[in-house]
């Protein structure tokens, strides 16, 4: 079986779908992997890295696309990746069907089968291919590092000759992958941190990682099928935001990482509570690319509103491109070992993970 690995094309994504290393490990599988000269570029990962790995360097996407079984990327594909694929030949990426309606329409079209593995199931045997979460976690780790250039303090308490300077108060909404390596890393640099979230079972991991947990009474089931958050009535979401802007006032940091797979982020800061916090203080809005979880965010930019600094940034992945790599390959080669047999794809759609990331096969749409 022949995997094509294209350059990223989207604007300013850095990162592979393959790296050398597990390039390597799919070529001593029996696979062969075509890949395009520079695709990995960006993320520091060079040519002769591939060569040593086993890999065949194609000279252009379009040779990477036609020739392969198996494309595997990062993003979406655009329109003119899709007619580059050939008929019969499977794609894996990162998307939400319910976003890229066109790409999933020309997918069908061109009659190829196509994975998305923002769709694995949250079961046990989907671990190693999860993808959400290991990109999650590079998200969580760079928001951190965002604030700490944004704010105008130190994150832990000094003791200097000019007198003690507190530690900084940082606040994490959501407690999900994002939302614990937002609260690792902030207390790895000294802050002082609590943590919200509408699920009672998350307690013990914030604790776990010593920042203190805001516990709000809700009343209702607050948690999905495979552990994510839910949204909640009306009445509840309106106390979750009174609650939200009683404790954001007193915060000198906000990590925002609240995500409803499939939909867009919950707003839990208004632009009212933005109003009641201490000038100087910073949001950084890890979900921004979904709507974003404070009222005031713009996707893509930093703004400044009563003071406050709210930083909007997407893809937060790559800006960390080398390791989110890494991590993304390894995801994708555990998903490609499952799918693949004896050198074919086994589309068994019996099995809960091929039957649940394929959108698209034989000319039809799947999911949407």
């Amino acid at each position: 079986m022949k995997i094509g690995v294209p350059k990223e094309t989207a604007v300013n994504e850095r990162r592979v779908a393959l790296t050398p290393d597990v390039t390597g490990r799919l070529v001593k599988a029996g696979f062969t992997v075509l890949v395009e000269r520079g695709a990995g570029a960006g993320a520091s990962f060079g040519d002769d890295a591939y060569r040593a790995a086993g890999a065949t360097l194609m000279a252009t996407a379009a040779e990477a696309f036609g020739q392969s079984d198996v494309v595997v990327k990062v993003q979406p594909p655009s329109t003119d990746e899709v007619r580059r694929c050939r008929a019969g030949a499977a794609l894996v990426a990162l998307f939400q069907p319910s976003a890229q309606r066109d790409a999933v329409s020309a997918l069908a079209a061109q009659k190829v089968t196509a994975f998305s593995l923002a769709l694995l199931p949250r079961i046990t045997r989907a671990q190693p291919m999860d993808v959400l979460s290991s990109q999650a976690t590079v998200a969580g780790y760079k928001a951190v590092l965002l604030a700490a250039a944004a704010t105008g303090r130190f994150f832990p308490m000094l003791v200097t000759a000019a007198g003690t300077l507190p530690p900084a108060r940082a606040l994490v909404l959501g407690a999900g992958v994002a939302g614990l390596q937002a609260i690792a890393t902030a207390r790895r640099l000294g802050a002082v941190v609590s943590a919200f979230d509408v699920r009672p079972a998350v307690k013990e991991q914030v604790e776990s990682l010593g920042a203190k947990f805001l516990e709000l009474e809700i009343g209702e089931q607050a948690e999905a099928a495979g552990g994510y958050a839910k949204e909640l009535s009306q009445e509840t979401h309106a106390r979750e935001l009174a609650f939200i802007a009683l404790h954001v006032k007193d915060a000198d940091i906000v990590i925002a990482t609240a995500a409803i797979p499939g939909k867009r982020a919950p707003v839990l800061i208004t632009a009212e509570a933005v109003q009641g916090m201490k000038p100087g203080a910073v949001i950084v809005d890890v979900a921004a690319e979904t709507g974003g979880n404070c009222e005031l965010t713009e996707p893509g930019a930093d703004v400044v509103r009563n003071g406050v600094a709210i930083l909007g940034p997407v893809n937060l992945p790559s800006t960390l491109p080398y390791d989110a790599s890494q991590m993304y390959a390894r995801n994708v080669a555990s998903f490609l070992l499952h799918v693949a047999r004896d050198g074919r794809l086994n589309l068994d759609f019996s099995d809960e993970i091929i039957r649940e990331t394929c959108v698209t096969h034989a000319g039809e749409v799947r999911k949407s």
